[in-house]
C-alpha cells in the first residue's frame, strides 16, 4: 500500500488552531482574530470581480476537470486489473453496476429492473412439508391471473387426462386452418419443483395466443413426492398417448428451463424405445446440464434476476429430483446425450441469461450431431423473462419465432383412419 504524506506548500504556514489561540494574551488572541478576518474579507473582496468578469471560463474548465478525473479514474482501474489479469487463470473483474439497457421495450426494461424473486430463487425449505407449502403459495400466485388473460388472449383450457396424466387442452377460440390437424404437447418449467397443477399452463396460453396452436400441457409428477424418474415417466405417456391424437409429423415438443430440458431428454428416451418423434421440438432457455457447468453460470451470476446464482434453489432442487442419480445421466442432463436424429429445433435465451451456455452449448452440439438448430438470443433478457408480461413486444416476438419455425416443419394432412 503507498502512503501519501501530506506536506505544506514552500512559503505557507498552518494557521494556528483553537488551541495556539487560547494560549495567547487576551489582547493579542483579539488582534490575531481581527488581522485574520480583515484578511479573509480582502480574499473575498478580490475574488468576487474575478468570478463575475469570467463566468464562461470558470464554467468551461469544470467538464474538462470532470472529464480529467475520469480519465484518471480509468486510468487507475486499468492499471489495476491488468495487473489482477497478467497471468493465466480465471479472470478478475471490478464490481460493476449494470445500466437497464435502452435498446429494448419500456414493458421489457421493466422487468429487467425489476428486483429478484424472492424467496422463489433462494428458497430453502428444511422438510418436504416445508416444500410443498412453499410450492403451493407460490402455484397459487401464478394461477390466480391466468383466467383473466386466457380471456383477454381468447384463449380456452379444457382440463382431462392424457396417457393417465392429469392435463389440459388449450386452444386459441378459433383454431387457423392451417393448424386444424396439428398438436403440441407442452412441458411446463420450475426447477422440477415449481407451478404444478394450473400455474404450469401459462406457457401454452401464450403459445395458443401467438401461435394459434391447440396444445396438451400435462401436470407431471415432482419432488419431493415423486423424484426422477417419475416426470419423464409421465411426459412419456402423454407423448405415446398425444401419437393417437395427431400423426407425428404434424406435432411439436416445446417447454421452457426445466420444460426444455425435459424435452430434449424425452427426445433421446423416444428414440431409445423406438417411438416415432415429432417433427419439431422448441426448447426455450433449456436446463439441459443440472451440473454446474458452463461460462455463464459465473459470468450472468447476480446480473440475471429471474435465477440469479446457482448457488439457490437450482442447486436444492437438481438434487432434490435426481434423488442420488448421477446428474450426468442424459436423462437428467441430455446435454450429455447424442443428440444425432433429434428433430428441428428451435432454442431461445437472453443476454443476461444463468442458462445462457446451457442454451449455447445445447445449440452447438446439435448443429454438430447435423441437426437443423435455430438460436434466438434476446437482448438483455435473463431466465425465461420472456413468459411474464404478455403484452412486452418481445414476449410477442419470441411466441412468433417460435410458431414460424413451427409451422415450416410440421404437416397439414389429417390423420388417416
Amino acid at each position: 500500500m503507498r502512503i501519501v504524506r501530506r506536506s505544506t506548500p514552500t512559503g505557507l504556514r498552518p494557521l494556528p488552531g483553537p488551541r495556539r489561540l487560547a494560549a495567547l494574551p487576551l489582547a493579542a488572541a483579539l488582534l490575531l482574530a481581527a488581522a485574520l478576518l480583515l484578511a479573509a474579507a480582502l480574499l473575498l473582496a478580490a475574488a468576487l470581480p474575478l468570478a463575475v468578469a469570467l463566468p464562461t471560463t470558470a464554467l468551461a474548465q469544470q467538464p474538462a476537470a470532470a472529464a480529467n478525473a475520469d480519465a484518471s479514474d480509468f486510468a487507475r482501474l486499468e492499471a489495476a486489473q491488468n495487473a489482477a489479469n497478467a497471468a493465466p487463470g480465471p479472470r478478475t473483474v471490478p464490481g460493476r453496476r449494470i445500466p437497464v439497457p435502452g435498446t429494448v421495450s419500456p414493458e421489457f426494461q421493466a422487468a429487467i429492473a425489476a428486483p429478484y424473486r424472492s424467496p422463489a430463487w433462494n428458497a430453502d425449505p428444511g422438510s418436504a412439508a416445508e416444500w410443498k407449502a412453499l410450492v403451493a403459495k407460490l402455484a397459487a400466485q401464478t394461477a390466480a391471473p391466468l383466467p383473466a388473460l386466457r380471456e383477454r388472449l381468447g384463449v380456452v383450457s379444457t382440463p382431462e387426462v392424457i396417457g393417465g396424466v392429469k392435463a389440459w387442452i388449450i386452444a386459441p377460440k378459433t383454431v387457423p386452418e392451417r393448424n386444424r390437424h396439428r398438436l403440441l404437447v407442452h412441458i411446463h418449467g420450475g426447477g422440477y419443483v415449481y407451478n404444478p397443477g394450473e400455474a404450469g399452463t401459462l406457457e401454452a396460453v401464450l403459445m395458443a395466443a401467438f401461435g394459434g396452436f391447440t396444445v396438451i400441457s400435462f401436470d407431471y409428477r415432482m419432488p419431493p413426492d415423486a423424484p426422477y424418474p417419475a416426470a419423464m415417466d409421465d411426459a412419456m405417456a402423454v407423448w405415446k398417448a398425444a401419437l393417437a391424437l395427431q400423426p407425428a409429423e404434424n406435432m411439436a415438443v416445446f417447454g421452457t428451463s426445466t420444460g426444455g430440458g425435459m424435452t430434449l431428454a424425452l427426445m433421446l428416451r423416444a428414440r431409445r424405445e423406438g417411438v416415432p418423434l415429432p417433427a419439431a421440438i422448441a426448447p426455450g432457455t433449456p436446463w439441459s446440464d443440472l451440473t454446474e457447468t458452463g461460462d455463464s453460470y459465473k459470468a450472468n451470476e447476480w446480473l440475471d434476476n429471474v435465477l440469479v446464482s446457482y448457488d439457490g434453489v437450482l442447486t436444492r432442487a437438481a438434487r432434490l429430483y435426481a434423488a442420488g442419480h448421477d446428474l450426468r445421466d442424459p436423462q437428467l442432463s441430455p446435454i450429455y446425450g447424442d443428440l444425432r436424429g433429434l428433430p428441428p429445433t428451435i432454442l431461445t435465451t437472453g443476454t443476461r441469461d444463468l442458462f445462457l451456455s446451457n442454451t449455447v452449448r445445447t445449440h452447438r452440439k446439435l448443429r454438430q450431431a447435423g441437426v437443423d438448430a435455430s438460436l434466438q438470443v434476446f437482448e438483455g433478457m435473463s431466465h425465461a423473462q420472456y413468459l411474464f408480461d404478455p403484452d412486452a413486444p418481445e414476449t410477442r416476438e419470441v411466441f412468433t419465432e417460435i410458431a414460424a419455425f413451427l409451422d415450416k416443419h410440421l404437416g397439414t394432412a389429417a390423420k388417416k383412419p
